[in-house]
């Protein structure tokens, strides 16, 4: 069963910077794609960064010069750095990844920024 586990969110005041990671249980080299998505209470999941198996990335407009999303490969493990955080950032923030025939969810992580 491929799990993916987020970890590093939590209360921050605005201004302030978060990073999260999410933790694959298989080598995440094996995934087409993976992505941060972010989903405020009452709220649609949107995409929040995503990077592809060639390194390529993609930002959401509303964190673009904010956040950078990366991975380390040999520890299995995709990262979010959030900074300059806003208030209007907090939400649960889900991992993803795409093997092609399913996409992976986990069980996110909650950020909240105070102002």
């Amino acid at each position: 069963q491929v799990q993916l586990v987020e970890s590093g969110g939590g209360l921050v005041q605005a201004g302030g910077s978060l990073r999260l990671s999410c933790v694959a249980s298989m080598s995440i080299v094996s995934f087409k794609a993976m992505a941060w998505y972010s989903q405020a209470p009452d709220k649609q999941r949107n995409m929040v960064a995503k990077i592809t198996a060639g390194g390529a990335t993609t930002y959401g407009s509303s964190v673009k010069g904010r956040f950078t999303i990366s991975r380390d490969n040999a520890r299995n493990t995709l990262y979010l750095q959030m900074n300059s955080l806003k208030p209007d950032d907090t939400a649960v923030y889900y991992c993803a990844a795409g093997l092609g025939s399913a996409d992976i969810w986990g069980q996110g992580t909650q950020v909240t920024v105070s102002s």
